[in-house]
């Protein structure tokens, strides 16, 4: 008889979810049980919850700590079995994909995240070269935004912390991913400086694309998706009559949302996944620590680190990925926590995105939702990165071990 019969819940360190077809997650929802067993404070997570609701028209907080599912709340157009465009939440699998690549196929790459990728080996589309610099980036800076690429909109240059603007350059464009992803310019040399910029991973995956055989969405659905028994996932691939031919590794991921947490809850455990290591543990741990192949700031692998405690009320080795309209999934090793946070437009949330069906009815309530502009004596609606990083901090100030 297992202990999990006799009423007994297994160590947290050993306990991994079946699928949620098959029970889901283990979860507490008295507050007394939920500080004994998970050492959390219930009013606490209510209170990060409160802000999530003030922070995007959609969304919802999920929250697991020491294997137990102790939060679970949606507001809005958000539900768990929802397949909403995770925008850029999406680059963190791009990433992990490409680590289990590096492991899977090691001959393909002798100098690991070090290889340098513009060859005909690699890329043989980007050839000839519009920019003979290319030929110096590396695989490692293509996941770090530290290849010299020009970031999207008005994001500007970083070199060693030092803020550089920069004119908006043509970047992406999804009649034309690949090509357009490839040609976007250059601002700087490879490794001579950070921005944020979405052609950067999307290269990585056309990498991943060419090695392994495979397109990125059936890559991850056979090392990730199914060891873990997540339920329908896709890319947001159809807009309008144009279908996008290969997965953006730049993002658009559709996860249900307690599929992102078994995501986040794999790294947590050092890419391990019921006595298999679904991510080479290296690469988990470089995730989450100032890279070689991005001096500049604390983005490491398509994952925003803290170790310059950026984020204040959080530890240290917190890190976590962030998509726009308020996504973000954080893993905190320290407090063996994992955090999912959803947002997003109500766009975001149309099924005819991934062609998956949406569990009706969604909830249209908030539709008409606007924020609060930003004032100087109000804290206003906290969207983007600011909500994001004072959820995190809210929720780790919730832990009470």
């Amino acid at each position: 008889m297992s202990l999990l019969t006799i009423g007994f819940w297994a160590p947290a360190a050993e306990y991994f979810p079946p699928p949620d077809r098959m029970g889901g997650w283990r979860t507490l929802s008295d507050p007394g049980q939920i500080r004994k067993k998970a050492g959390m404070d219930a009013a606490r997570l209510e209170q990060a919850f409160d802000l999530t609701q003030r922070s995007t028209q959609n969304g919802g907080l999920l929250v697991v700590r020491h294997g137990y599912l102790v939060f679970e709340r949606y507001f809005g157009r958000a539900q768990r079995d929802a397949n909403p465009d995770m925008a850029s939440t999406g680059k963190a699998y791009t990433s992990v994909a490409c680590g289990i690549m590096l492991h899977e196929f090691p001959k393909a790459f002798p100098l690991g995240l070090g290889q340098p990728v513009f060859t005909p080996q690699y890329l043989p589309g980007a050839f000839p070269l519009d920019d003979p610099r290319k030929a110096e980036i590396t695989l490692g800076q293509l996941l770090c935004m530290s290849a010299g690429y020009h970031g999207e909109g008005s994001s500007p240059g970083m070199v060693l912390g030092r803020v550089i603007p920069l004119t908006p350059a043509p970047g992406q464009d999804i009649h034309d991913l690949d090509g357009s992803s490839i040609r976007t310019p250059l601002w700087t040399n490879a490794g001579a400086g950070y921005s944020y910029s979405s052609p950067a991973p999307h290269i990585a995956s056309v990498v991943l694309r060419r090695i392994t055989g495979q397109d990125l969405q059936q890559y991850i659905d056979e090392r990730l998706a199914k060891p873990m028994g997540w339920g329908a996932w896709g890319y947001c691939l159809h807009h309008g009559d144009f279908t996008i031919p290969h997965a953006n590794g730049a993002g658009s991921i559709a996860v249900h949302a307690t599929d992102a947490l078994r995501f986040g809850y794999c790294l947590l455990h050092q890419g391990r996944w019921e006595g298999r290591q679904l991510v080479p543990a290296d690469y988990v741990a470089a995730c989450g620590r100032p890279s070689p192949f991005n001096p500049h700031s604390p983005y490491s692998l398509m994952f925003e680190n803290n170790s310059d405690r950026h984020v204040a009320g959080a530890p240290r080795d917190a890190y976590y990925k962030s998509g726009a309209g308020g996504f973000g999934l954080f893993v905190v090793p320290s407090l063996d926590l994992v955090i999912y946070k959803l947002g997003g437009r109500s766009n975001q949330y149309d099924p005819a995105l991934t062609g998956i069906p949406q569990p009706p009815p969604p909830d249209t309530s908030r539709d008409t939702w606007q924020p609060i502009p930003r004032g100087p004596f109000h804290e206003g609606s906290l969207g983007g990165d600011d909500g994001l990083r004072r959820v995190l901090e809210m929720v780790s100030a919730a832990v009470r071990d």
